[in-house]
């Protein structure tokens, strides 16, 4: 019997290769998860190095000027190191300011424009397409460890803080439908996520530009309401963390949600400051004076919660009575974790034209020294009352000799503190959620075993 020989698949193209410098916040990170994602499909591969790449992308951040200067000189190392670079990202909104000191970046776009960053990409190395090898998750392509992933909710800012370009980088608040964000919450858990990081400019904004308009989601409709998207992201069974948000009123019902174990409970509310005078300076919203009062209302409800918090000193005018009043502040709402920065100068910050005095560099420094020491007894007084306690711990990371390192429901990723355990059993791994009992405890970290 003759028998046709088969032909031979021809040779495939070697694919070509992309190096990305991802820097700044995890809105970010999700800008840049959203551009590998799209060259994956078409066929490039990632890089893990400058010199095995064909092209460079550099998503840069330009909120302070420490991260404007990270950012040129991350662009300078692709430019040594590989020459053809591309430029997107906060601080692409001002090209003038990246070409001034790099002039020969193939490209320049601003953020979350990533057809802009696709096509110039294809102007250096066109995609080898390869239908057979461009398989990309539905999820997409992630930053992160395959167990949590950020959810970006919204664009841009409607807010106009003082000390803040965020709005003239990123733009006006720009909402995403309720169902798109619901169907991308749920891909990500087929996926294997078991939390998802709810982030955006100001989440508690979220819907306002496009009037909380509805959408469907497998036949149900769904706002475009902060409390809405919270309480329909608590259906699909994984850990909801929400960042960014701003103490307005409507947050206090998601405070149940929380209570009722639907999303952690844990909020992420960037006060930046407590005296009067300066938050009014700042022309920060929703600060009334009874946050204090709301805060003790949210763990009357909700006695398990976590607040995490960053604050601002040395900003313009900032008097030795507001930095006290900031301290006193802080004691009595007992923030859980903390994050403080000095105040820098940003050119195009309106804060720079209120004509309030400059703090001292070495005032900054002491406040700030100051200010991390009361918070520092403040946190080790919180974490002291969980020794004895059980409490749930997503796992990140394991040694195989018994030990690993994960995080409680007040713990988020890259920001907060971290649970060490001992005897941990073999058949665990990244992304289990397990009891655990809590035998010790620091300023930032727990200890303790699985119960």
């Amino acid at each position: 019997m003759k028998q046709t020989a088969k032909k031979l698949p021809k040779a495939l193209k070697p694919a070509p290769k992309v190096g990305v410098v991802s820097l700044g916040c995890p809105k970010a990170l999700v800008d840049s998860e959203r551009i590998i994602t799209k060259l994956r499909s078409e066929g490039y591969e990632l890089s893990g190095s400058y010199e095995g790449a064909d092209v460079v992308i550099v998503n840069t951040c330009g909120f302070l000027e420490s991260a404007q200067k990270e950012s040129l000189d991350t662009i300078g190392e692709a430019m040594a190191a590989n020459g053809k670079v591309i430029v997107t990202g906060c601080m692409g909104a001002e090209p003038e300011k990246i070409r001034a000191v790099h002039p020969k970046v193939h490209a320049v776009t601003g953020p979350h424009q990533y057809e802009s960053v696709i096509e110039a990409v294809h102007d250096i190395v066109a995609p080898v397409h390869e239908p057979f090898i461009d398989l990309v998750p539905e999820a997409g392509l992630k930053l992160t460890p395959r167990h949590y992933a950020y959810l970006k909710i919204s664009e841009g800012c409607n807010n106009r803080c003082t000390f803040c370009i965020i709005p003239k980088l990123r733009g006006d608040l720009v909402s995403r439908p309720a169902a798109h964000i619901m169907y991308e919450a749920e891909n990500l858990v087929k996926a294997g996520v078991k939390e998802l990081l709810v982030i955006s400019q100001d989440t508690s904004a979220y819907g306002l530009d496009i009037k909380y308009a509805e959408s469907q989601f497998k036949g149900k409709k769904i706002k475009a309401k902060f409390f809405d998207l919270a309480e329909a992201l608590g259906t699909l069974g994984i850990w909801v963390r929400m960042h960014y948000v701003y103490p307005y009123p409507h947050v206090d019902d998601a405070i149940k949600l929380m209570a009722e174990g639907k999303i952690l409970p844990y909020l992420d509310i960037p006060f930046q400051h407590a005296a009067p005078n300066v938050l009014k300076n700042m022309k920060r919203p929703a600060m009334q004076a009874k946050t204090l009062d709301r805060i003790k209302a949210w763990r009357d409800i909700c006695p398990e919660l976590t607040i995490r918090s960053s604050f601002i000193v040395g900003f313009p005018g900032e008097t030795e009575e507001d930095f006290q009043f900031l301290l006193d502040w802080l004691v009595e709402a007992q923030i859980d974790r903390v994050g403080c920065f000095k105040y820098e100068p940003v050119d195009g910050a309106t804060s720079e034209d209120l004509g309030l005095p400059e703090v001292p560099q070495d005032v900054k420094d002491d406040r700030w020294t100051r200010l991390m020491a009361v918070q520092q007894e403040i946190s080790l007084k919180r974490m002291m009352t969980k020794i004895g306690k059980t409490i749930p711990v997503i796992i990140d990371e394991v040694d195989g000799e018994g030990g690993a390192n994960g995080r409680s429901q007040g713990d988020a990723p890259e920001i907060d503190g971290a649970v060490y355990l001992r005897d941990v059993p073999a058949e665990i791994k990244a992304g289990d959620i397990i009891p655990v009992l809590v035998e010790d405890a620091d300023e930032y970290d727990l200890y303790g075993a699985p119960a």
